[in-house]
């Protein structure tokens, strides 16, 4: 994985996680890697990846089990949102760069309407 410069690695490393329980490449109930394994694959301290599995933890997205490891939340509703907060997130900042750009709102809109 390639780290920005201008973002914490494990806020990287979460925003990595939600991508893939948002693409199902993580399914609820399924285990993640052990955190040293984890951190071993995106070649970062395993403190750095106790802190996003920590912080994910925090924000409800996956859950540990002592002694067996962590597993991504089973709640649907818990899944939506994260969804659902990714998709805002990411049609605001298009929005706001293309307001910017002064692109007209009714131009930017057609031309979503018509991608889709």
């Amino acid at each position: 994985m390639d780290f920005e410069n201008d973002k914490p690695i494990y806020i990287q490393l979460m925003d990595d996680i939600k991508a893939g329980i948002i693409n199902e490449s993580y399914l609820p109930g399924d285990r993640l890697p052990s955190i040293r394994d984890y951190a071993k694959d995106m070649m970062v301290n395993p403190n750095t990846g106790q802190k996003a599995y920590a912080e994910l933890e925090q924000e409800g997205y996956i859950y540990s089990k002592r002694g067996i490891g962590y597993f991504v939340n089973e709640d649907p509703k818990t899944i939506n949102k994260l969804k659902y907060d990714y998709l805002d997130k990411e049609i605001n900042d298009l929005v706001d760069k293309l307001v910017n750009m002064k692109y007209e709102k009714e131009e930017i809109i057609n031309r979503i309407k018509e991608s889709l």
